[in-house]
């Protein structure tokens, strides 16, 4: 899961320097009411933003749920037709065309899915936690403390956490879905984006119906458990997430090589029927400046088999 940046330029100061006469600078014709209000440098990890997805706009609403943490005090408790419009006025002034452009044709790419494609299982769209989650996972979550996390996984190597979460009927719900939308996609011949790419088969959930869904597990399910072992690195600030599930088999990708994830906290969940192989290897965690570097002998290796409905 990633959060949008957005970034923050120094604004050269109102007027000529002059008075008026009667020691009252004026606003220049245009400039916004809160042209003088900057933004954090840092994201405020203690504010939880509002939600975006209703808003008529051409941006992805995450934006706005990512650029909220980053306004001046004074404006987090104004109403939100208020904050929308300011952080629009920044958006405008500082977001590239080019970014503007591909937001919008990636909303009309998934406009054109959702108006064809007929979901097989509505009841995955919205969240249900006692039909999708194990009883462990909701009693660590309701009880909301580290020691009820810690009762409920494993650390087998450093920042690697496993636990049981999922409720294998969900399991089986989702995979039916992923397999309803590519029997769509093939009928319809319809070229639909991949999840990354390093991967030729799979599906971004967002792209036919299930954001708000993962928004809600994200924020409700996800975020607490990360902001007590990912705060170092934006786990209590998570605010957007790239959703999708990737496919393996004979005749298709069987493996995926070394890669970083451009993410804050991953959360990998192994889904399937009846196969063998599943390995998951960690190598460490990468700097900056080496994330593309080769690996390396002496590095960190840690090798987790996956098992069905098992996350990590």
């Amino acid at each position: 899961m990633d959060g949008g940046a957005v970034e923050r330029r120094e604004e050269p100061p109102a007027g000529n320097g002059k008075g008026s006469g009667n020691g009252a600078a004026g606003t220049p014709v245009g400039r916004s009411s809160y042209g003088d209000r900057r933004l954090r440098l840092n994201p405020n990890t203690e504010h939880k933003p509002e939600r975006y997805d209703d808003l008529q706009t051409d941006l992805d609403p995450s934006i706005f749920t990512s650029l909220e943490r980053h306004l001046p005090p004074s404006m987090l408790e104004v109403p939100r037709d208020v904050k929308v419009q300011f952080m629009k006025e920044i958006l405008a002034r500082y977001l590239p065309d080019g970014e503007r452009s591909r937001v919008q044709r990636h909303k009309e790419y998934k406009q054109r899915i959702m108006s064809g494609y007929q979901p097989l299982n509505t009841e995955l769209y919205n969240m249900h936690p006692e039909a999708f989650f194990v009883p462990s996972f909701i009693k660590a979550i309701n009880d909301n403390t580290e020691d009820s996390f810690r009762n409920i996984l494993s650390e087998p190597s450093p920042g690697v956490y496993a636990f049981a979460m999922l409720q294998p009927k969900f399991c089986e719900m989702l995979l039916a879905e992923v397999e309803n939308f590519e029997k769509w996609v093939t009928a319809t011949k319809f070229k639909i984006m991949r999840p990354n790419t390093m991967n030729r088969y799979g599906a971004v959930l967002d792209d036919f119906g299930l954001e708000a869904m993962l928004n809600k597990l994200m924020d409700d399910f996800i975020c607490p458990i990360s902001r007590v072992f990912f705060s170092d690195v934006g786990g209590s600030s998570l605010d957007s997430h790239h959703g999708f599930v990737v496919e393996y088999g004979k005749d298709k990708d069987v493996e995926l090589g070394f890669h970083v994830d451009d993410s804050e906290v991953t959360l990998n969940v192994c889904l399937g029927k009846q196969f063998s192989g599943g390995e998951l290897f960690f190598r460490g965690i990468r700097c900056d400046t080496h994330v593309n570097s080769e690996t390396q002998p002496e590095g960190v290796h840690v090798t987790l088999r996956f098992r069905c409905q098992r996350t990590f």
